[in-house]
């Protein structure tokens, strides 16, 4: 079976390494948080101006002030720190973000990344995604392997908006665990989800899929 949205979180919290310092983007992302492993430390970073997420909030200790930049209540930790919005693009432009696990729409061949709009759609604004991908280390995408209707959001070129041009490394869908060659525009196979063989990842996929 397709891993659902926790088992996609809990898979790519294996992504972290310790003394990581990690921004968690909008949906399915922000749930790694709930499943960063007891043996190492990785520092959460929120582009609002929060330095050290903890795990969701239980219902009794929801504080309707401390959110991320999706706009969920969080947990602060004893090591948090908050500071304004232009402090914490400062960091994120200046390199200092080792790692951004991110939601998407469209990955290309290449490591072109769809995930701010779908054109006709209202939206408030862009969000920090285009900062993230530019300035982060390592970005790693986390999303449905295809859409609705079936079809592959990892295609040959990105027909959305693009949000950063060749800057994904990694997908974790519900398929499974894979890494983009960007270099060959071909996606490898390091970990499927039970159940999910070959064939099934090549019929949802828009490029040349390699087994492990």
């Amino acid at each position: 079976m397709p891993w659902t949205r926790e088992e996609m979180a809990e898979r790519a919290a294996l992504e972290l390494k310790d003394g990581f310092y990690v921004n968690l983007g909008i949906g399915i992302p922000t749930l790694v948080a709930n499943f960063v492993p007891s043996d190492i430390e990785v520092v959460l970073q929120s582009e609002n101006g929060m330095l050290g997420i903890g795990p969701f909030p239980y219902d009794d200790d929801v504080d309707p002030d401390l959110i991320n930049a999706g706009k969920q209540t969080v947990t602060a930790l004893p090591t948090s720190s908050f500071f304004s919005s232009a402090d914490s693009f400062a960091m994120i432009r200046g390199g200092h973000i080792d790692l951004a696990i991110l939601g998407a729409m469209e990955v290309a061949a290449n490591g072109d990344l769809a995930n701010w709009t779908v054109p006709g759609k209202m939206i408030k604004g862009m969000g920090g995604a285009m900062d993230l991908v530019a300035g982060v280390q390592r970005v790693v995408v986390v999303m449905s392997h295809a859409d609705k209707a079936g079809n592959p959001k990892i295609v040959e070129s990105c027909s959305l908006p693009l949000t950063g041009i060749a800057v994904v490394d990694a997908i974790v869908s519900d398929y499974g665990r894979f890494t983009l060659d960007r270099n060959a525009r071909s996606l490898r196979i390091d970990e499927l989800a039970d159940g999910i063989d070959l064939e099934t990842v090549r019929a949802h996929t828009g490029i040349t899929v390699l087994a492990g």
